[in-house]
């Protein structure tokens, strides 16, 4: 009898059939290990990304120092006394509200200082402003009692022309200094100015107009 010809298959030395159904199993775990590489690549750019980004809008609000406003308001007058005769006079006593505004994101901290105020360029009177500080993103508003007088005045030939018209012309003017704390561990030296122009309505004894820069 003719002996038939069988085919068997190929076996490995370790005596397992090789296949390619054996690979597709390793090759779809390297697939999806490559994506999950991938994936955390781009949450870790993102990440990055989003850092940078809060990085800067922190540095471009919180951490930017801006220097306060030093302003003078609510002026309520008590007294005021004038003369247009051949001596030109004044004497007045009136409260008012020295404000310091803050914008920063820190508490402002400010050392003592004068408020002057003129007339004509002349020093007619001051008032005190104690150290103190005002808080983040608020207003300080310190209560101030003010006397002033021409006496120290030499050319009263404008004040004479002004009470005439009935309208009298005061600037305050002021220079604060003070540091703003950011976080409880920076702070910058900022100063406030104080520049006001009030004009007194003689005749009502009372504040006609008052503007600050």
């Amino acid at each position: 009898m003719a002996e038939k010809n069988q085919e068997y298959p190929f076996v490995n030395a370790n005596g397992h059939r090789r296949s390619d159904e054996e690979s597709a199993p390793t090759f779809q775990s390297d697939e999806l290990k490559r994506k999950k590489r991938i994936k955390l690549a781009i949450y870790i750019v993102a990440f990055v990304i989003f850092q940078v980004i809060v990085i800067t809008v922190f540095g471009l609000t919180v951490m930017k120092v801006k220097s306060p406003k030093l302003r003078l308001d609510n002026v309520q007058f008590q007294t005021l006394t004038t003369s247009s005769s051949t001596s030109p006079s004044f004497d007045m006593s009136f409260t008012a509200q020295v404000r310091v505004k803050n914008t920063n994101f820190g508490r402002y901290k400010f050392d003592g200082s004068t408020v002057t105020f003129t007339y004509d360029g002349v020093a007619v009177g001051e008032v005190i402003i104690p150290k103190g500080k005002a808080g983040l993103k608020s207003t300080k508003k310190i209560n101030v009692s003010v006397n002033l007088s021409s006496s120290a005045l030499q050319n009263t030939g404008n004040l004479g022309s002004e009470l005439n018209g009935g309208v009298l012309t005061i600037n305050s003017s002021a220079r604060m200094t003070g540091k703003v704390e950011l976080m409880m561990i920076m702070k910058k030296k900022k100063s406030a100015d104080m520049n006001c122009t009030l004009t007194v309505d003689v005749a009502a004894k009372a504040v006609g107009t008052l503007q600050c820069k």
